[in-house]
């Protein structure tokens, strides 16, 4: 069974919502304001390209990086993975054709079956909605959160609502930066 894992950037209070400056929320860009950038806080990103076998998004994220990283080298690795976009709405003519290999999947079932086939794991970024789903359906493995000493109040939040029983998890790697940026690894225990 391949991995899942959820990478985010999130506030202290839990939201995920517009970190690089995506347009429509009020603190939009949150990760740049006021904190000092610090390029060893940012190491698990380069490192998620090197050991994800392929990128699972949902409809809006890939929206909004569908135009983007396809051109940008610091996302170079994720260009050539295949990739895998939940929606109910794209179709197959809305994917951008300079991105590598683009599939479209239905539903939560169809992400499990993913995760049955042979390879290596699956990184989710951004994608809120999809992330919340995928925890409650019990089908993510591992969270690398990079913890923000920010409290945004209001905004999509990474972790649902649900009203259900309680989720294990097993700190697995833990550092904190000078900027007071914190990264936690998370494994799910089952």
């Amino acid at each position: 069974m391949r991995t899942l894992i959820s990478s985010a950037f999130v506030s202290l209070d839990g939201v995920v919502e517009a970190p690089g400056g995506e347009a429509g929320y009020r603190n939009s860009g949150w990760t740049f304001k006021d904190i000092e950038f610090l390029p060893e806080a940012y190491e698990i990103k380069g490192r998620e390209q090197k050991e994800a076998a392929a990128m699972l998004l949902g409809r809006v994220s890939y929206e909004a990086f569908s135009p983007v990283w396809p051109g940008m080298p610091e996302f170079a690795d994720y260009k050539v993975m295949p990739k895998y976009v939940v929606s109910t709405k794209l179709s197959e003519g809305d994917l951008v054709s300079d991105w590598g290999e683009t599939t479209i999947l239905r539903s939560l079932d169809d992400v499990a079956a993913l995760k049955e086939t042979e390879g290596g794991p699956i990184i989710v970024h951004g994608s809120a909605a999809l992330n919340r789903a995928l925890a409650d359906a019990g089908l993510v493995d591992r969270y690398h959160l990079l913890v923000f000493p920010v409290l945004l109040g209001a905004g999509k939040r990474l972790f649902s609502a649900a009203d259900k029983d309680a989720q294990k998890l097993k700190l697995v790697e833990a550092e904190t930066y000078a900027n007071g940026i914190q990264k936690n690894i998370f494994d799910v225990v089952r």
